[in-house]
């Protein structure tokens, strides 16, 4: 059976890492099995490190501070993603800008809380609650060196309930978050 082997790349606390590997990883989708077989993150004491162990995976530390530069830091992402025959990396919650040291290398896509290209940048879920529209949303996107730039893979939106709260705005991007990142990755790789 062919397979089709996933990095994952996150920063914190790995709930999307842990939505793929409870969705996806092992799984056969169309004929063809998918697996993470790399886990990376730039936090040493993120808690997606225990996400990713309780299904067996070792997270490989790769901690940006220890760069001088953003071109330097994403090198090494490279070479350690080099090391495995790796079909797609998945940002899912990885906070770093990248640069085309990356980019022009690697096929990625990236988990964005915004219905782009509204609300770039790290800040989005909050700049779309402040804002006045009527609607927030979630996009997956292949990554590009244009920050949350790249070609959109899928979104979904959800309508602004009356006197919603930030928490609950949050925590609806969340749940979509955790529905349509397995499914853009299955998408993709079936």
């Amino acid at each position: 059976m062919p397979s089709k082997k996933i990095a994952v790349l996150f920063s914190g606390s790995g709930s999307n890492l842990e939505a793929i590997l409870s969705k996806i990883h092992k799984k056969v989708f169309n004929g063809i099995k998918i697996e993470v077989v790399l886990c990376i993150c730039n936090k040493p004491d993120a808690f997606g490190i225990q996400r990713a162990e309780k299904y067996g995976l070792k997270t490989t530390i790769i901690q940006n501070k220890n760069f001088s530069t953003r071109e330097e830091f994403d090198n090494e992402l490279v070479k350690e993603i080099s090391k495995y025959d790796i079909d797609l990396v998945v940002l899912a919650g990885f906070m770093r800008i990248l640069t085309p040291v990356f980019t022009d290398h690697i096929r990625a896509i990236n988990l964005h809380p915004s219905l782009l290209p509204l609300f770039k940048g790290s800040d989005a879920i909050k700049q779309s609650y402040e804002s006045d529209m009527k609607v927030g949303g979630v996009s997956v996107h292949w990554v590009s060196d244009e920050l949350d730039g790249g070609k959109l893979i899928m979104q979904r939106a959800f309508e602004r309930e009356d006197d919603m709260s930030f928490e609950k705005w949050e925590r609806k991007i969340h749940e979509i978050e955790h529905e349509i990142l397995p499914l853009s990755i299955v998408k993709i790789l079936s």
